[in-house]
């Protein structure tokens, strides 16, 4: 059944860029409140005030925190505040979807110019862009702000079951992504709360951009995409903005492919 989505809240982690910016816009324009968590500087910064004033413009409340969201302490500050803005009911949608990790292989290279991952970027990687999740959705649990109904979404990719260049951190990250998604499914399905990956086709994304050699990564996907261009963010926020607008938690566990069937050819 089809519910309004006017009114909701959603949690957005990574609110300023990419498929988070352009979900939110979305969720906004479907009369969603937002409260979103990013972490910039600088320019950054200022971009994403004026983006949460844009969005606020759209008649909705929308609340930005410039934090790093796989902090113990942002969790602290943040899930009571949820819970007084959402007047105690809780987010409906949540989307992770965090850019933040080491790019480079697992081993030294000369011919790459890499060093080889260290210790310390491993476990950062791995824990901002998967393990975060866990932890989120332990405290909004814990503080009864996960309503039945809700949906959590979290941005994987391609890179979570095949070798990319520079990508081996996330790579790692992703995988361990997708198998929370798996485990907090079932978990969450007494729940009533539906849990799934969205995996993006080939998005130009400031994230994506970061990565050496994404130039010939975009040229080829361009090429071979069944649909005949790139993945859109807003591709991606339509099918979020989908999936939230109903109270079922059938759809569950999931990698779904948002990517014009670029998976399927690549």
């Amino acid at each position: 059944m089809f519910v309004p989505l006017k009114g909701a809240w959603a949690l957005i982690f990574g609110v300023s860029s990419g498929m988070g910016k352009e979900t939110a816009r979305a969720l906004a324009g479907a009369g969603c409140n937002i409260v979103g968590v990013h972490f910039d500087l600088s320019e950054g910064q200022e971009q994403a005030e004026q983006f949460a004033k844009e969005l606020g413009q759209l008649g909705t409340e929308v609340h930005f925190f410039n934090r790093n969201i796989s902090a113990k302490q942002t969790r602290a500050e943040l899930i009571p505040i949820i819970g007084d803005l959402s007047s105690g009911i809780g987010p409906r949608v949540i989307l992770h979807s965090v850019a933040y990790g080491a790019l480079t292989s697992l081993l030294p290279s000369a011919e790459r110019q890499e060093q080889g991952v260290t210790e310390k970027q491993l476990a950062m990687t791995v824990d901002v862009m998967g393990h975060s999740l866990v932890y989120w959705t332990q405290d909004l649990l814990k503080a009864a702000l996960l309503p039945r109904g809700a949906k959590v979404f979290a941005m994987t990719s391609v890179g979570g079951t095949r070798v990319l260049p520079h990508y081996a951190p996330v790579s790692a990250a992703k995988a361990v992504l997708e198998s929370h998604v798996r485990q907090l499914a079932v978990e969450l399905a007494p729940h009533g709360v539906a849990v799934n990956a969205i995996r993006a086709g080939t998005t130009i994304t400031p994230a994506l951009l970061k990565i050496p050699g994404s130039e010939k990564v975009i040229a080829h996907c361009r090429d071979i995409n069944p649909g005949g261009r790139l993945t859109l963010a807003e591709d991606v926020a339509e099918a979020i903005i989908t999936l939230s607008s109903t109270d079922s938690s059938w759809l569950t566990g999931n990698v779904i492919g948002v990517d014009g069937g670029e998976a399927l050819v690549v």
